[in-house]
């Protein structure tokens, strides 16, 4: 660590009597330099959630209505109707040469509860004022006059210069709809996947349950709403995620790539040093949050509470269930090279290491010519084994490496620094053209499984850099969904190739600083009964990253811009044509599961999107029988199945929160036979995407060369 190499510690010469230590002045300092920062952490954090608090006012605004109070005091009026004279009552009679400081803290307190009284009432009407959703019926371009009266409200009551939390006290909770609606839309969705004999079975199903059960679940559903600040995300994580017992690997974990175009540099080290600086800005602005909250049209704000997690955070293995664990803050990255551990420090006294410092410890490690130790090198496979077995060899790794184990867990994030090259198969640097299509697919291979033991698939997420320059991240699901890393890294890219740049020869700019100390290998005591775990997992992990098809490609075609002119959502658009690639390919229609984002509300996170809808399947079959006239009239039915979704008027989780709330009682039959059939739903699989045909089925004269053949 560099901060550890400024001091020198205790230094315990022994005088003659045998018992006096002095103290050595670096150490001094470096107490005092930690405490200095602690406070300066703590004081930053008051101030921010002070301003939190008090958004959309600002501390300004208070300093404003004070001074107007005085200056109507001083005219003889009084703004109060007679509260200051009441509450210079309550205040200490200091004599009479005070009275006048008795007036300045009654109109101060008068101020302050007049003030907090106006913070209250604006922070109700925005959160009312976000509750509407009109907005999103309306056709992409044209606003109504009660939209652009709503737009014009939200603008004069959010405030200015918002944070990153500033808007959570306002954003309405996510509302719990009726369970007759929820029924009904499950029984829509269902009708173009069942036969009629087994849709009347799940029919009187359902109205068994609307007169059995529905009631009381519904009431309980209320009862949460009402106390917990939003009723399904806990639930959500508990039951999807951290409950789950299958390998985070492949199954829960997704990838991030890199530039597909172009690689800054191709010295593995250069990249490392400036992506790592990068991300940890981003943390220093997330902890300082001066991140801008993402808005929708510029003044629609979505829900910020995932970004708390985004660093310093691991999920943690139980038997029965994982938790997450989440430090406030972490002065280092774990590194992973070759089958060895690292810790590297990724502060000194000054603040943070600069990228040139930065690449000198990861050219440091990458030089390292000392070997693994037996059976570190396929340690992290432990990290892809099932939950439950995980969770059992961590007790005994704890027992006996706790302090490396505490180092990764405890790290900012993990970073692994492969020795291959990313797009190994092809041999080649990915590249968006024909030729290195299995570049590709090698590449998205690698950032999500690795070689099953090179990942540490708990962190919250892993940087990967390859040989040849190329980056990746491969990120834990449990904590945020995908737009919350997806943000990041954003970031990372961007400030890491066009803000921090590189050197002529491909390192990163500045100087490297020979008093940094090496960095710190961490080293495992593996007990004997840990060696077959490891070897099982490696194993487990090796088989389950050999089943994984993935084939990624770069579709230049046409894009968003040519699917608006068809008066249609991107989103509906590519759901269609996967539906009918399945139906081509397999003849029949399946239910399709797709998340969709429920941010709009307080700590929202996802809902169900079922696109297998009989407008799709409509559409589907008449563009294999019908002429174009009848395709375009029958495209006009969809994507009306997404708008309700973000409003959280939908079915599917309503049904997970009855079905776990029913996991109580006596009969949790009727709800599970329900949420078993909506939760056998899929992406269709074993298809091309056949986006061209839908392309040209509803824009005449598109040309469809170079559209995917079907095969006979």
């Amino acid at each position: 660590m560099a901060e550890a190499h400024q001091a020198v510690g205790f230094r315990p010469p022994l005088t003659s009597d045998g018992g006096e230590v002095e103290l050595s002045p670096p150490l001094l300092q470096e107490i005092y330099l930690s405490g200095l920062r602690s406070w300066k952490r703590h004081l930053s954090r008051f101030w921010n959630d002070f301003l939190i608090g008090v958004f959309p006012a600002s501390p300004l605004s208070w300093l404003f209505l004070f001074s107007a109070i005085q200056l109507a005091c001083f005219l003889q009026l009084d703004p109060s109707l007679g509260l200051m004279e009441k509450i210079k009552e309550l205040l200490p009679d200091w004599g009479a040469q005070h009275h006048r400081l008795r007036g300045i803290l009654a109109a101060a307190l008068f101020a302050s509860c007049l003030w907090g009284a106006l913070i209250f009432t604006l922070h109700v009407a925005l959160r009312l004022l976000l509750s509407y959703h009109g907005w999103l019926l309306e056709t992409h371009g044209v606003m109504s006059s009660p939209t652009k009266t709503w737009l014009a409200l939200v603008r004069i009551f959010s405030g200015r210069h918002p944070m990153l939390f500033s808007y959570q006290r306002s954003l309405p909770r996510q509302p719990v709809p009726a369970v007759q609606d929820t029924v009904r839309k499950y029984l829509e969705s269902v009708r173009p996947v069942l036969c009629e004999e087994d849709f009347e079975w799940i029919s009187a199903l359902a109205r068994e349950f609307l007169k059995l059960q529905a009631s009381l679940l519904q009431w309980y559903l209320q009862l949460k709403s009402w106390w917990a600040s939003n009723y399904v995300s806990d639930w959500w994580e508990e039951f999807v995620y951290l409950r789950s017992r299958n390998s985070l690997m492949v199954n829960s974990n997704y990838y991030m790539m890199d530039f597909l175009n172009v690689t800054p540099t191709p010295v593995q080290a250069a990249r490392a040093g400036n992506a790592v600086h990068a991300l940890l800005l981003y943390r220093h602005r997330l902890n300082r949050q001066e991140i801008f909250p993402t808005l929708l049209m510029g003044m629609r704000p979505l829900c910020s509470a995932q970004y708390e997690k985004i660093f310093n955070t691991t999920r943690i293995p139980g038997v029965h269930r994982d938790h997450i664990h989440h430090l406030r803050d972490s002065r280092h990255v774990a590194v992973f090279h070759r089958g060895r551990f690292f810790r590297v420090g990724t502060h000194s006294q000054s603040g943070l290491l600069s990228p040139r410092a930065l690449e000198q410890q990861f050219q440091r490690i990458l030089d390292d010519p000392s070997p693994a130790c037996p059976h570190e090198e396929h340690l992290a496979a432990l990290t892809a084994a099932p939950r439950d077995m995980w969770a059992q060899v961590r007790k005994s790794l704890k027992t006996q490496a706790e302090e490396a184990l505490e180092a990764v867990e405890g790290a900012a994030f993990f970073v692994s620094l492969d020795s291959e090259p990313a797009g190994d198969a092809a041999g080649d640097t990915p590249e968006p053209s024909g030729d290195s299509a299995a570049s590709l697919d090698a590449y998205a291979h690698a950032l999500l499984a690795g070689r099953g033991h090179d990942r540490w698939f708990d962190k919250s997420f892993s940087l990967i850099i390859f040989s040849n320059g190329k980056l990746g991240l491969s990120v834990e699901h449990a904590w945020a969904d995908c737009p919350i890393s997806g943000h990041m890294w954003e970031f990372t890219l961007a400030t890491e190739c066009f803000q921090l740049g590189y050197s002529a020869d491909g390192h990163c700019k500045g100087h490297p600083d020979p008093s940094l100390p090496q960095p710190q290998r961490l080293h495992w005591d593996l007990p004997d009964k840990i060696h077959l775990s490891i070897s099982l997992a490696l194993r487990g992990a090796q088989a389950l990253a050999e089943n994984i098809d993935c084939h990624v490609f770069p579709f230049s075609h046409f894009g968003k811009s040519f699917i608006k002119r068809c008066h249609l959502s991107s989103d509906s658009f590519i759901q269609t044509a996967l539906q009918l690639a399945h139906f081509r390919d397999r003849g029949r229609f399946c239910l399709t599961y797709e998340s969709a984002m429920t941010r709009l509300f307080l700590e929202g996170r996802t809902e169900t999107v079922r696109s297998c809808t009989r407008e799709a399947c409509s559409f589907v079959r008449a563009m294999e029988h019908q002429e174009k006239t009848v395709r375009v009239g029958l495209a006009g039915g969809l994507g009306h199945f997404h708008t309700p979704i973000h409003t959280c008027k939908t079915f599917k989780e309503h049904l997970l929160r009855s079905r776990v709330r029913d996991g109580a009682g006596e009969d949790p039959s009727l709800v599970s036979d329900l949420t078993e059939l909506t939760d056998g739903g899929r992406h269709p699989r074993g298809c091309e995407v056949v986006t061209q045909s839908v392309a040209h089925a509803l824009m005449p004269g598109h040309t469809q060369e170079g559209a995917p053949k079907r095969e006979p």
